[in-house]
């Protein structure tokens, strides 16, 4: 069975309360053989590391989105730099900017951003980064904060030509559910296109669930359908979607260092 790697998953969410074995079993039974639990504020962060510890295959990424900016304080920072500490922790994440909803003030997200970029770089971790209707305003903020360890654009939702500019920084880009949605032409675009070596797969479980099971909670079971999708789309096998993907996620957060297993 191929090995899926899930780079983006919130096990620690409410929907999942009291489940996340039974979810992680099914993901095991899909071959789904690893996954990065990622953080959104301080309560996330620190059941994502609890959860990591829990968990044989599960990582942590530890941060604030952009959502939650507007509580981000020194004390907050300290406490992402202590928990980003821990051996599971192999990102600074869910991090970036969100101007669809505006759930905290764009200055204030903005702000937010920068200092967790700043501590990414102290750190050497690479990101995970939210970029929803603030592509221009987050293409800004890292060309002048650039992260020598690099990230991924999560969930990407740009176009093309938006694509080529965050590729030519560096940065992966991360596929989920739209991929597979009668209306995401442009994740397909994008998937058709994309080097192989700068891709990852997610699901964001328990968000943005791909088809055939749209409209229901996503789990990272259901990664295995975005990575058909992919294939589909490159006229290619599963098998190496899944492996060059896999490699993808192994390199971008240095998991051998994490782990001791090349």
């Amino acid at each position: 069975m191929a090995e899926f790697f899930d780079t983006h998953v919130h096990l620690d969410s409410p929907p999942f309360r009291g489940e996340v074995g039974q979810v992680i079993s099914r993901a095991r039974a899909a071959g789904v053989g690893w996954m990065i639990n990622v953080g959104c504020d301080g309560p996330s962060s620190r059941r994502s590391v609890q959860l990591a510890e829990e968990w044989d295959g599960l990582f942590a990424a530890v941060g604030y989105h952009p959502h939650d900016a507007g509580g981000f304080t020194r004390e907050s920072a300290g406490e992402l730099r202590r928990l980003a500490g821990h051996r599971r922790v192999v990102a600074i994440g869910e991090i970036g900017l969100d101007f669809y909803r505006n759930f905290s003030p764009r200055p204030a997200q903005e702000q937010c951003f920068r200092r967790q970029l700043e501590l990414a770089r102290e750190l050497n971790k690479p990101v995970i980064m939210h970029d929803r209707d603030a592509h221009l305003a987050m293409l800004e903020i890292l060309q002048q904060e650039p992260v020598p360890a690099g990230g991924v654009l999560h969930c990407f939702s740009g176009d093309w030509s938006l694509a080529t500019q965050f590729l030519e920084l560096g940065f992966y880009l991360g596929l989920d559910g739209p991929v597979t949605f009668s209306n995401g032409g442009r994740a397909q675009e994008v998937a058709r296109r994309i080097p192989l070596d700068r891709l990852l797969l997610e699901t964001d479980s328990p968000y943005l669930t791909p088809v055939p099971h749209r409209g229901r909670r996503n789990e990272p079971a259901y990664v295995t359908l975005v990575a058909r999708q992919v294939a589909r789309l490159r006229g290619v096998a599963v098998e190496e979607i899944a492996a060059r993907t896999r490699g993808n996620a192994w390199r971008l957060f240095r998991l051998a260092e994490v782990t001791g297993h090349p």
